[in-house]
């Protein structure tokens, strides 16, 4: 994965929850666990709102990511000492455990940027995944325009403690199905910069990728509303997933 100053500097991490509030995407996932205590694991757990949601229900919670400021955020929530945090990639964490319900939420799917890491990611799913048990991740539909919608982003201030952040995004590169940006932040003495790049595949390719890692797909939704995916009008591919066998 392309290292993203955006998980990496403790400045941007604190801007993350105001980037990403709970919205439609988080109650999904919430609603996805089952009505009983069980055994949720989320990669990619960034900040840890979900998370922290998901213990306060009683739920047996662990939180994957590779990135410290993220943890560190995540650790100051309520509910945090309930979750076990694990500074690691996704493709790479290793348990004994296996869970229930694993999520990766936030379109973390999108920024594995080469075939062998999506597969690798999915793979670990499947291997930590109960028999019984439910996975389900998005990506951004490609057949939207989403340079066009990007663009049109007005730049966003922000109020914290030490004072007012700007930020501003710009569309920097369309390459294949990779588009990179980069994002500005004017803090009241420095201005940082981040670029990223995100992977837009198509839903064939998703899934063919599910059904290498031993997954198969149950259901595939086109927005948080759970409506049907509709290839030129969806904004989400939303794809929940189970074991083959």
């Amino acid at each position: 994965m392309t290292p993203d100053l955006n998980y990496e500097d403790p400045r941007l991490a604190e801007i993350y929850d105001l980037d990403n509030p709970w919205a439609e995407d988080t109650d999904f996932y919430l609603s996805m666990a089952r009505a009983i205590p069980s055994r949720v694991l989320d990669l990619g757990c960034g900040t840890g709102t979900l998370c922290c949601a998901l213990a306060q229900r009683g739920h047996s919670v662990t939180g994957v990511d590779p990135a410290s400021p993220m943890l560190a955020i995540a650790a100051t929530k309520p509910q945090a000492e309930k979750v076990e945090w694990i500074q690691s990639r996704a493709e790479n964490y290793r348990s004994e455990d296996r869970f229930d319900l694993i999520v990766m939420m936030g379109h973390v799917f999108q920024i594995l940027l080469t075939d062998e890491e999506g597969l690798a990611v999915l793979t670990n799913m499947q291997r930590h995944l109960k028999p019984d048990g439910t996975a389900a991740f998005e990506s951004r539909n490609p057949n939207i325009d989403w340079a066009r919608v990007w663009a049109k982003y007005a730049p966003v201030e922000h109020t914290l403690p030490s004072g007012h952040v700007l930020e501003t995004l710009q569309i920097t590169r369309e390459c294949g199905d990779l588009i990179s940006f980069e994002q500005q932040f004017e803090f009241p003495d420095v201005t940082l910069s981040s670029s990223s790049t995100l992977r837009f595949m198509s839903r064939a390719q998703v899934e063919g990728f599910i059904a290498r890692s031993g997954l198969v797909v149950r259901e595939v939704f086109g927005d948080w509303d759970r409506s049907p995916f509709e290839p030129k009008r969806s904004p989400e591919m939303i794809f929940i997933v189970a074991q083959s066998w």
